[in-house]
């Protein structure tokens, strides 16, 4: 099951369709603003020294002026910003292992979870996806693992 679900994009003030599933996943799970996420997520970015020579390498001395969370966010600040919330991850998969858990309410614990999948993120509330599409396939995604915080059951 899914909920079509912006986390607060349009409300506000952004407009159009972007690559922004982390900030989504990270405002509708905490609950909190969408705007305050993407703030939060651009500046982390911009003080992160090493994903800026990375951006920098990749796409010249501009690009941290341009290194908005519209067009995602580095694995690294991410981590470091929902450790920050005191939320907590738990890989599902490990190298070579195989694929142990889905995209699936009866695969997935229950409370507010943040969980990554092959080159998305989305949030997941009590078994129900909330995204701006269903990335599930039908309960076949595999689950890389998921963040939870210890104040959801």
């Amino acid at each position: 099951m899914w909920v079509r679900d912006d986390g607060g994009r349009q409300a506000a003030g952004f407009k159009g369709s972007t690559g922004d599933c982390v900030v989504r996943a990270i405002a509708i799970a905490c609950d909190l603003p969408y705007a305050e996420v993407y703030d939060a997520l651009h500046l982390a970015t911009l003080a992160d020294l090493v994903v800026r020579r990375k951006l920098e390498r990749r796409y010249g001395a501009r690009a941290p002026v341009h290194a908005s969370p519209r067009a995602g966010v580095h694995r690294r600040v991410y981590d470091r910003y929902l450790v920050d919330h005191a939320w907590t991850w738990t890989p599902t998969m490990k190298i070579g292992q195989g694929c142990t858990v889905h995209l699936r309410a009866d695969e997935l614990p229950g409370g507010r979870l943040i969980v990554r999948v092959s080159g998305h993120m989305c949030a997941v509330i009590d078994g129900v996806i909330h995204d701006t599409h269903d990335p599930g396939r039908e309960g076949t995604r595999c689950v890389y693992g998921y963040w939870s915080h210890p104040t959801t059951p």
